[in-house]
């Protein structure tokens, strides 16, 4: 190994100092190795491979110094690793299971024999590859999935292909599905050549090691430089990327406009099992393959890394959009009802007597030539990283045909992986839904005190915010994303008296989440004046903003919810006001009572949808409110003859209950009407006021 710091194709990202920091802790430098290959996603995808240490450990029972092996638990990622994320195991216990395995058709048995080997046994859960790090000999492990490599290892002379690079350095291991007998073959492997720096898995990854974490970094980083650098010599060379081009891609303006017309249609009809929420992506990468000759005959293959093919389904599904003045929604229901047959039947082809039921037979990737590629899952991290897997996939098929043939993963043993006994065990241990997982809201005036905190209300029960709103969108977006993850939330900009804003916005929402399922009318401000001091300029703002604006956003939601075909749920956010006539208030109250009326106006016109319409009625929302930052807080002090700083404990005492109302009580409010409490309930008005008798429903 020479030792290099020197790459084109992947990123050296080891820190001296920060090494020289960890030395003399092995499993803080392994973690720090882990971090740094997961950081580089043409290593590895996301929570894809993983790595190990092997190191001396004073047994707590004996006193004994024994060796240890921590390594990267079961579903964790190596970016994020953490020790917590770490399983840990004696090694002389994984060499003894050897004793115990009865072979290929009892390979499940050995998983909870891993837990008899635990070092600490309130570690995390050993991985399906536990022993392909434990029977190997050497102190630092690294497994990845790095697309160069995989495009070697899923092409028809790959075997060759390795042997012309690496020479009798590397080694080939067929493809197999991971478990213990793997990693007895890697062990048999290595006993036959002990002087390998690798090893590469058909259809699946690499194995690379070192005698120090900074070895085992250096030696992964050269094996991948040198794939890609052959990849690269050989792109174009003996016939054009992908076969060449049979498209060309839209304009990216157009590209939006067309991905956002047909998503939500995707979405709901995506959404035929659970809710899903969707990510949609124009990457250059995308775009060869899709507007490619090749892409009829590569996309059926499916994919071949294991971890693609769980992430991605069997195989995509190839947008046909069809001419204008073609039902559009009628057209893509038969695609997918083609290609849920197609599932169906590769099931019936590949299940076992004790395989699980058949699951969602919808697809996860959806491409659209010319237009990019959508991906559908049960929130929008998974979906988001479906898209990257698919990437990967298609990065893979690229340096396959460059040099080779692409071979994808063999129907029978997609199945396999797919219906594994163990990932459905895998799966019946997650955790519950939220009762909004896979909602996508999207809330109006939701930079301001009540708006925010509904969004993060919803955002804590499960469902993806858009906030919109005409000021403070970077540091309310920073903030919610900090608080609840980089996937769920966005902030748009928007001026809800302009159709056109509304318009952009929903399509801001529609590339991100895919749709929209709750529309939370919070945008407002207030004006407190008598009447002869009320200007037409007063009046012409309240009604444009309350009003037209709670109609105008209504309206282009509605639209959405209708191309999904799921139902939905509209919550306005009116006033007291708009029930109670109060002094020096004729504006302000008249178009809070036109949201009311609008509201129920709305209710009746929309249930045939399954469109639920409600209205929470707040009263003197102090606290963070936008609207008493302004001159309201002057006005109703002056209406009430008291002073500003007087007034939330005037409105506390006027109400039955003595409370002052905050922001956090109205998101409540909005809570019980869209997360299914009262999914029989439209045309309803709550009021969260403490209680004020003049304010009653009646």
């Amino acid at each position: 190994m020479s030792m290099t710091t020197a790459f084109k194709h992947v990123s050296y990202l080891w820190d001296e100092s920060r090494a020289a920091a960890l030395a003399g802790n092995e499993v803080d430098l392994f973690i720090y190795r882990s971090n740094l290959l997961g950081a580089d996603l043409r290593l590895t995808n996301y929570a894809g491979g993983n790595t190990s240490v092997k190191i001396q450990e004073i047994d707590p029972l004996t006193g004994e110094s024994v060796a240890v092996m921590w390594v990267k638990g079961s579903g964790g990622d190596i970016g994020t690793l953490t020790k917590a994320g770490c399983a840990n195991l004696y090694v002389d216990k994984l060499h003894t299971l050897k004793r115990r395995y009865r072979g290929l058709e009892f390979e499940d048995e050995m998983v909870e024999l891993f837990n008899h080997c635990l070092f600490d046994p309130k570690c995390a859960t050993p991985s399906i590859d536990t022993p392909l790090h434990g029977l190997l000999p050497f102190k630092h492990i690294d497994h990845l999935h790095p697309d160069a490599l995989i495009a070697l290892a899923a092409s028809q002379d790959g075997e060759a292909i390795m042997k012309e690079i690496w020479g009798d350095t590397m080694t080939w291991i067929p493809w197999q599905r991971p478990g213990f007998d793997l990693g007895l073959q890697l062990e048999v492997a290595l006993k036959e050549n002990p002087n390998l720096r690798g090893l590469i898995l058909g259809g699946h990854g690499l194995f690379t090691w070192g005698d120090t974490s900074y070895a085992s970094y250096v030696n992964t980083l050269e094996v991948i430089e040198a794939a890609s650098l052959y990849l690269e010599k050989n792109y174009g060379k003996t016939r054009p990327v992908f076969g060449g081009a049979k498209r060309e891609s839209f304009a990216p303006a157009e590209r939006a406009e067309k991905a956002a017309a047909v998503m939500p249609t995707l979405r709901g009809l995506a959404s035929s099992y659970r809710r899903m929420v969707g990510h949609f992506t124009d990457d250059p990468r995308v775009l060869e393959f899709i507007n490619s000759n090749d892409l009829a005959v590569l996309a059926p293959l499916g994919t071949s890394c294991p971890d693609h093919f769980l992430r991605t389904k069997i195989r995509p599904m190839v947008l046909d959009v069809p001419a204008a003045g073609t039902d559009l929604k009628a057209h893509i229901l038969q695609q997918f009802e083609a290609y849920r047959a197609d599932y169906a039947a590769y099931y019936e082809r590949c299940k076992h007597p004790d395989s699980p039921a058949m699951r969602d037979p919808n697809p996860v990737v959806i491409l659209y030539p010319g237009v990019g590629m959508f991906t559908f899952a049960k929130d929008k991290q998974t979906a988001r990283v479906a898209a990257e897997f698919y990437t990967n996939a298609i990065n893979v098929m690229k340096g396959a045909e460059a040099v080779s043939k692409y071979v994808g993963l063999a129907e029978q043993e997609a199945f396999n992986i797919e219906y594994w006994l163990l990932e459905e065990a895998k799966l019946q241990r997650m955790p519950k839904p939220k009762t909004l997982s896979g909602k996508v809201a999207y809330v109006t005036g939701g930079t301001g005190g009540i708006g925010k905190a509904i969004a993060e209300l919803l955002l804590q029960n499960g469902a993806v915010a858009i906030v919109a709103d005409r000021d403070r969108l970077e540091e309310t977006e920073t903030e919610l994303k900090k608080k609840y993850g980089k996937d769920a939330a966005i902030a748009v900009a928007i001026d809800v008296t302009k159709p056109e804003a509304i318009a952009d916005s929903l399509q801001q929402s529609i590339l991100a989440f895919g749709g929209v399922d709750i529309v939370v009318n919070c945008a407002g401000l207030s004006i407190s004046k008598p009447l002869e001091d009320h200007e037409i300029k007063d009046w012409d703002i309240l009604q444009d903003v309350l009003v037209k604006g709670q109609f105008l956003v209504s309206q282009q939601a509605v639209a959405v919810m209708r191309a999904q075909g799921l139902d939905g749920d509209i919550v306005n956010i009116a006033s007291k006001n708009g029930l109670f006539a109060g002094p020096n208030n004729v504006g302000y109250g008249t178009a809070k009572a036109a949201q009311l009326h609008m509201s129920r106006l709305l209710a009746a016109e929309l249930g045939k949808d399954k469109i639920r319409v409600n209205t929470v009625n707040p009263d003197a929302v102090l606290r963070g409110s936008k609207i008493w930052e302004g001159d309201w807080a002057e006005g109703r002090a002056k209406a009430y003859g008291i002073a500003v700083e007087d007034l939330p404990k005037m409105y506390a005492a006027r109400t039955l209950l003595n409370e002052e109302i905050l922001p956090e009580d109205i998101a409540k409010a909005v809570l019980v009407f869209v997360d299914g409490s009262l999914g029989k309930s439209t045309g309803n008005v709550l009021n969260v006021d403490g209680g004020v008798a003049v304010a009653f429903v009646r």
